[in-house]
């Protein structure tokens, strides 16, 4: 079964979810769900990735191939990823592990990437949402903790995403050249090397966008 067979019977299944997706009740969703992600800050990739989850199960094995501490997140013929992209910010967007991706290719010869894009609204000045997400967590997590130690800005959350269209891009060692990494050469605040990432630019995928959704 080639690609584009693939990525229709996983459009047969995405089509269908929802558009609109509520930071506060995309969260709860998620833990009455039984998902162990909900109290993430980036709750939107992780939303998704219990939508296909939830929706894939049936046709795909989930979660896909592990490579060395790196797995993906389904298997059907290829190794597949689930992301989700902002297009309020750069089109730039971070993949996985550069190794591992590397071996999948080499493997089963591409890699599958399902990118669910849409455009993201953001916490009010009050920081309403933040303090609904904290709440509900119990307090500060280990990493909010550390964050107001070391004195750094916190981020302001997304509280919302329109889901405007889900990408299948095909990875395949042309694409990794064509579009290049990113940490290469980053170290840690300890000094040890940060592993390298595939990056993909989401306004140069011609030719490996191989299928997608309208919403």
């Amino acid at each position: 079964m080639d690609f584009v067979k693939k990525s229709d019977l996983i459009k047969d299944r995405l089509v269908k979810i929802p558009k609109n997706w509520d930071g506060k009740k995309s969260i709860l969703e998620m833990k009455e769900g039984g998902s162990n992600q909900w109290r993430q800050m980036e709750w939107i990739g992780w939303y998704f990735e219990y939508l296909c989850q939830k929706n894939l199960s049936e046709i795909m094995e989930i979660p896909g191939p592990k490579y060395g501490n790196v797995s993906f997140d389904g298997f059907l013929g290829i190794p597949w990823d689930f992301k989700a992209h902002s297009t309020n910010s750069s089109s730039k967007m971070i993949v996985n592990d550069t190794e591992a991706t590397v071996n999948a290719i080499n493997e089963y010869g591409c890699v599958g990437l399902i990118v669910a894009s849409g455009d993201v609204e953001y916490d009010d000045e009050n920081r309403s949402f933040y303090k609904w997400h904290q709440e509900i967590k119990g307090g500060k997590s280990k990493y909010e903790i550390e964050r107001i130690k070391r004195k750094a800005t916190s981020r302001r959350r997304k509280n919302s995403f329109d889901l405007k269209e889900i990408l299948f891009i095909k990875l395949t060692e042309e694409t990794l050249k064509k579009h290049g990494s990113f940490q290469k050469n980053f170290r840690n605040s300890d000094g040890s090397p940060r592993r390298e990432k595939v990056m993909i630019d989401l306004d140069n995928v011609n030719e490996e966008l191989i299928n997608k959704i309208d919403f």
